[in-house]
């Protein structure tokens, strides 16, 4: 249920933002909030390495955006459950000079009224740079709590040891950038790592569970309360994926495994009905998955405010 009056979320005074950059919603007893991180302009054609460019041209101009480049909205979550507060993902950072417009979490958390010091638990979807980035903000990790739990796969932080970009087709810089911040990332926080194999329950009704594909310790969180849920599916999905579940995309280091961990997710959430948030849908990307014939639709809520 979408709340009208989400009081967990009272925000300080006003932003002087003209566009909203956070939506609150309840997932029965679990008070959930998507926060926008901006956005990262990125070439058109790491949407769909794999397709025809010009069936990739052609979706392009039916969404009506331009031919070679795409902003990707990036989001990341909080959640509260039985006085633990979750912050799933962690956004870009500032350290990156190429996307001005993203790394913005920190001060839409402090506008939203939710303080560092407060958050128990951090949730990491996976490594790459614009999940972690937002922890190596000079300033973060001193707010935060020390013995805050950051929960990340296993397999994951094993990956990163030495990855392996054979699968991918990334902006010439990009790799290199990657390896750097995520070995950052696991030196300034691997006394607080708390690594799991398969799934974990992070807390009352909110699980992280291994999907692979996009990397591969790949994760998602779900949300379980009351009879309803939310699934937020990190890099499992991308705005493109909905009409063309195999296209590829170039940042998925595994690109057959992430096309079928797109299939099955969207199968799952269409059976269940389940709420959808991802990393890269256009904010606040709440919606759901309907399924006509042996094609999906995402199906985006009403704002409620």
């Amino acid at each position: 249920m979408l709340s009208k009056n989400p009081t967990a979320y009272a925000a300080r005074p006003k932003s002087q933002e003209l566009v909203p950059s956070r939506y609150a919603l309840r997932i029965g007893e679990i008070d959930a909030l998507v926060v926008s991180d901006g956005v990262l302009p990125l070439p058109a054609a790491t949407m769909a390495i794999n397709a025809d460019p010009a069936d990739l041209a052609k979706w392009l101009q039916n969404m009506f955006l331009p031919p070679d480049k795409f902003d990707w909205p990036l989001n990341v979550m909080m959640a509260r459950s039985s006085g633990q507060t979750i912050l799933i993902d962690a956004g870009l950072g500032g350290q990156f000079s190429g996307f001005p417009r993203a790394g913005q979490f920190p001060q839409r958390l402090e506008a939203a009224g939710i303080e560092l010091e407060t958050v128990t638990d951090i949730i990491i979807t996976h490594m790459h740079m614009d999940h972690v980035g937002g922890l190596l903000v000079p300033g973060v990790k001193e707010r935060l709590r020390r013995d805050v739990r950051i929960h990340v796969s296993n397999v994951e932080v094993e990956f990163w040891t030495s990855p392996d970009f054979s699968q991918t087709v990334m902006p010439k810089p990009v790799p290199d950038v990657l390896r750097s911040t995520a070995a950052s990332f696991y030196k300034e926080y691997q006394d607080r790592l708390q690594t799991f194999d398969d799934k974990r329950e992070v807390a009352p009704g909110v699980t992280v569970r291994i999907t692979g594909g996009h990397t591969p310790g790949h994760s998602i969180v779900d949300l379980v309360s009351g009879g309803e849920r939310l699934t937020f599916a990190g890099d499992a999905v991308f705005p493109v994926g909905f009409d063309h579940p195999d296209w590829h995309n170039g940042f998925e280091h595994d690109p057959e495994e992430s096309a079928r961990v797109r299939v099955e997710l969207f199968n799952e959430l269409a059976k269940t009905q389940g709420l959808l948030v991802a990393a890269h849908l256009p904010f606040p990307s709440v919606g759901r998955v309907a399924i006509e014939g042996d094609a999906f639709r995402w199906v985006p809520v009403i704002w409620d405010y």
